[in-house]
């Protein structure tokens, strides 16, 4: 049986027992099966059409069922007042903005518009209407979309006339699609920060995330949910405050505002210049800078405004202002410690704390600055060199016992051992003119002199009176006259020669005459 007549013998059925039988609300409604608010609902509709009992001859069900439920007076789809849905798609890209707020402001403005679940239908009917991209939601200020265009730019070399290829970095803001491109020579790490660096100077603020592809120079391992950044593409993101959430692997569409903006560079930007020769990458780059106004400047397809007027609107006043100073590029190798506690660095040795022998460091290097940090803490900090093969240290570096023999070269071991008397000096002296390298003599001296400490400066003049005296100018020799007392024996006097030697087996000079 249908629903419809069901219903209706149930309304006449009520009517019946409340006006034939007069029975109680409470009543009909147990006999009947039903709420008691339905038979006073049925009741009151029945009034309010003059319907009476018994009913009119001739009254079909059909004729009380309109009369009692009648349908509610629609107004036709093409006169209920439309919203501006390329304003709507403007004010979804604003912070905190949802589709419900929207329609109860529209509905605030039109009452007789449509209800959220039609408003919501129309929504997505116009969207379907762009193109895919646009259709992605991107908040103002949000995020800013980086990759490299496949085609490159020829430069010739102006000595050689060699032709070398420009790389193309693109730059998109996600909500204004406000464009920024420039050359470099390569895709590594150092001109890629520079890129960076130059186009958040372009945009004059800093966007909430940065979205790269997994390039090396950003990525060092892509994984789909801990991505490993560089060092110091993560350094850069510390200094601007941003939060870098790179791509998946293959999943083109988590960019697709940039995978376009590189598009409408090679056909807007790069096509023009096909016909121009450039002789070296600033005269590249200056041209590519006075075309990008031109690029944002162009009005969009299928939405009112260009990415400029889009860009003034949204993004430029929620982006983060830049910190005062911009970010200074410095590269993080990774060097272990060796013996000598130096750390060979670009070919210069620099030196760390002796405790950090053999730990495994981070070396933060910048154009004037050399730091090594260990576990988050910097440890040492250095001025570059470009001297190869040599080394800088830092006295406090240094164990107490390698400071103390730092500070002694050839002309302070003469200078302290001429306190205790000449004769110590000239044995000091001896001692290091007779090695081939002065400093395989440093030890012998600094024995004799801690001897002075021992016996007095007074005993070791005398002890080294005498080694030079017998030709003895040794560490042991002298050792050995302090140890045995025999420095105040009176030194042997010298044969003269004036005194003959008579003997049987001597001819003597007058022989040969």
């Amino acid at each position: 049986m249908p629903a419809v007549r069901l219903t209706m013998r149930k309304v006449k059925e009520v009517l019946r027992l409340k006006w034939e039988c007069g029975l109680s609300h409470r009543q009909i409604a147990k006999n009947c099966g039903i709420a008691r608010p339905t038979v006073a609902d049925y009741l009151r509709r029945a009034s309010a059409a003059g319907v009476s009992w018994p009913l009119p001859e001739g009254l079909d069900e059909g004729t009380l069922e309109r009369l009692l439920f009648p349908l509610p007076q629609v107004m036709p789809a093409e006169l209920r007042p439309r919203p501006d849905w390329s304003a709507i798609h403007r004010e979804l890209k604003r912070k905190g903005v949802t589709l419900f707020l929207l329609w109860q402001e529209y509905k605030a403005s039109y009452p007789e518009g449509y209800q959220y679940s039609a408003f919501c239908q129309h929504d997505h009917a116009w969207q379907r209407q762009l193109d895919w991209v646009m259709r992605q939601t991107h908040r103002a200020g949000e995020k800013l979309l980086v990759d490299y265009a496949g085609q490159s730019v020829a430069v010739v070399d102006p000595s050689s006339g060699e032709l070398r290829q420009a790389q193309v970095f693109v730059a998109v803001l996600g909500a204004s699609s406000y464009t920024y491109a420039e050359a470099t020579w390569t895709q590594t790490l150092p001109d890629w920060m520079g890129s960076h660096v130059r186009t958040l100077a372009y945009l004059g603020g800093v966007p909430e995330l940065l979205v790269p592809d997994n390039l090396k120079s950003g990525v060092t391992a892509a994984h789909r949910y801990e991505p490993d950044l560089n060092p110091t593409y993560q350094e850069l993101s510390a200094h601007y405050g941003i939060a870098v959430v790179p791509a998946r692997v293959r999943k083109p569409r988590d960019k697709a505002k940039v995978e376009v903006g590189v598009q409408v560079v090679e056909r807007w930007l790069l096509a023009r210049l096909r016909h121009h020769t450039f002789f070296s990458l600033g005269e590249l780059n200056t041209v590519i800078r006075a075309l990008l106004p031109d690029l944002n400047s162009r009005p969009f397809k299928k939405l009112p405004g260009s990415r400029q007027t889009l860009f003034a609107q949204l993004d430029q006043p929620a982006l983060n202002p830049l910190p005062a100073e911009p970010y200074s590029y410095a590269e993080w190798p990774k060097a272990r410690v060796p013996m000598d506690y130096h750390v060979e660095v670009d070919g210069h040795d620099y030196s760390v704390p002796y405790p950090r022998v053999q730990r495994q460091l981070e070396v933060r290097l910048t154009a004037h600055t050399v730091e090594l940090w260990h576990k988050g803490q910097r440890v040492a900090s250095h001025v570059r060199s470009a001297h190869k093969g040599h080394h800088t240290t830092v006295p406090e570096h240094m164990p107490k016992a390698h400071r103390d023999a730092a500070h002694w070269t050839p002309q302070r071991l003469i200078q302290d051992a001429g306190e205790c008397g000449p004769a110590t000096a000239r044995v000091v002296e001896t001692i290091l003119a007779s090695r081939p390298h002065p400093q395989l003599g440093l030890r012998s001296c600094l024995g004799i002199l801690h001897w002075g400490k021992t016996y007095g400066a007074q005993r070791l003049e005398a002890a080294c009176q005498r080694a030079h005296a017998i030709q003895a100018c040794r560490y042991k020799s002298i050792a050995a006259i302090l140890k045995h007392n025999l420095d105040p024996v009176p030194l042997p006097q010298p044969a003269s020669s004036a005194t003959a030697i008579i003997h049987p087996n001597i001819r003597g000079s007058d022989y040969y005459h």
